[in-house]
């Protein structure tokens, strides 16, 4: 339910191997959703019965409400429970459904709030220094990072065969992307300027990797987020849990006095962030980051730009539209975070193997990241590390009674364990059957 960027998402990555009905209001979106993808579609709202039942809503299994209109998704979810037996997921936005939905007043399967998701991808980006994109998983015991290898640099870890170097503890390097090609990350193959590395490791080993990799990049302590609306919000309070220190800049008063209550940890500025003498009062360029979060593209990419030209070493901008990104990237904008794939990323787990904990996609959505179950029945269960078949995805994590192991060659992969593998995107089925 619903066409725009996140439904777009999820049908991207679901059409394949789902058959898929996609019910929204807007001709325009349907078109162009069903000649990208071989899916069918219904003109209607679908908080409606009638439109429900003409998708087919009786024989699904899986209701996704991907609208940004809260509400609607909330009903399209309470007549799905009348209509079939699907599982509901219901998109939201704000905190205030998602806190009723966990203390059981709404009858839903899942609830997927953006602002939740981003905050914590945004602060654990910024959490380690010179990632260009990381995910956790695991509750925070094992985390997936992406690091861009600097040209021109001279890295102990640069040149060395993987198998002699002398590696972050708890720490794997699950594939190389080198030239827009993928290179398997074997024992033999060297890292080499230039290479984009991802590394599957504990949130210490996270932080060893950026020291090394980026050896001149100071610890973040000090962020500026501009905007105060429900994903500056967000982020700041998930940045404040975490010890940053945190202040914020929002040129609506109302909003401003409402966050300086809400968050009295934080300072808050009424200001616009545009000025150069407010600029240069409160000295945001010696702030250790920049969050753009205004909810207008194009202000957070002129934010975010000023941010680096006085002096901020790294920017961070959250955008909205998917086709922003490569003009915050030529503009020289350190990470995107885009709070619409954050979301479809979250819904679409719930369409993979019921035993997939949590799912991510990285290097613009050519991998996925799977946490899923090891069946007692696998094939691969009981079998050592160095012997598991070498394809192109990697397990470089398992959770085994609920603790972080980072195997090794000799190590037996066990019935039971959680398995986080990085798998080329669009081949996730193929290591859920096989495990």
């Amino acid at each position: 339910m619903g066409a725009g960027h996140v439904g777009m998402t999820i049908v991207g990555a679901l059409h394949a191997e789902h058959e898929l009905v996609v019910v929204d209001l807007d001709p325009g979106r349907l078109r162009e959703i069903s000649y990208a993808y071989d899916v069918r579609t219904v003109i209607g709202n679908g908080a409606s019965r009638g439109a429900l039942e003409e998708a087919g809503v009786q024989g699904a299994e899986l209701v996704l409400a991907s609208t940004a209109r809260v509400e609607a998704n909330l009903v399209a979810a309470m007549l799905v429970r009348q209509l079939s037996g699907a599982k509901t997921i219901v998109r939201t936005s704000g905190v205030d459904y998602l806190e009723s939905w966990r203390e059981g007043y709404l009858d839903i399967d899942h609830m997927v709030s953006a602002e939740v998701k981003t905050a914590r991808q945004i602060a654990g980006t910024i959490a380690v220094p010179g990632a260009r994109a990381t995910e956790l998983f695991a509750e925070g015991q094992v985390q997936i990072v992406e690091f861009d290898v600097p040209r021109g640099a001279a890295l102990p870890l640069v040149g060395s065969r993987l198998c002699d170097a002398d590696l972050p503890r708890d720490s794997t390097v699950s594939c190389i992307v080198r030239d827009d090609a993928i290179v398997p990350a074997h024992g033999q193959e060297r890292i080499q300027p230039g290479d984009r590395l991802i590394v599957i490791g504990s949130p210490a080993a996270a932080g060893e990797w950026s020291r090394r990799l980026a050896p001149g990049e100071r610890p973040i302590e000090d962020v500026v987020i501009f905007g105060a609306g429900r994903i500056g919000d967000a982020v700041a309070g998930e940045l404040l849990d975490r010890g940053f220190s945190v202040r914020i800049v929002e040129p609506d008063a109302e909003r401003a006095q409402r966050m300086a209550t809400e968050r009295p940890r934080a300072s808050v500025f009424h200001a616009t962030g545009l000025d150069s003498r407010f600029l240069r009062r409160e000295r945001i360029g010696q702030a250790g980051a920049v969050v753009t979060a205004t909810g207008d593209d194009a202000k957070n990419l002129y934010l975010a730009i000023l941010a680096g030209s006085i002096g901020v070493p790294f920017t961070l901008g959250v955008v909205d539209d998917p086709t922003s990104v490569a003009v915050f990237v030529h503009g020289g904008v350190d990470v995107t975070v885009n709070p619409r794939i954050e979301t479809a990323e979250e819904m679409i787990r719930f369409a993979h193997d019921p035993r997939t904990h949590q799912l991510a996609m990285l290097d613009e959505d050519r991998f996925e990241v799977l946490d899923i179950l090891v069946r007692a029945d696998s094939g691969l269960a009981g079998m050592r590390f160095r012997d598991l078949p070498r394809t192109s995805s990697m397990i470089g994590a398992l959770i085994r009674d609920g603790v972080a192991v980072f195997p090794r060659g000799e190590d037996v992969l066990q019935a039971g364990d959680r398995a986080i593998v990085l798998v080329e995107a669009g081949r996730a089925s193929v290591v859920e059957r096989a495990l």
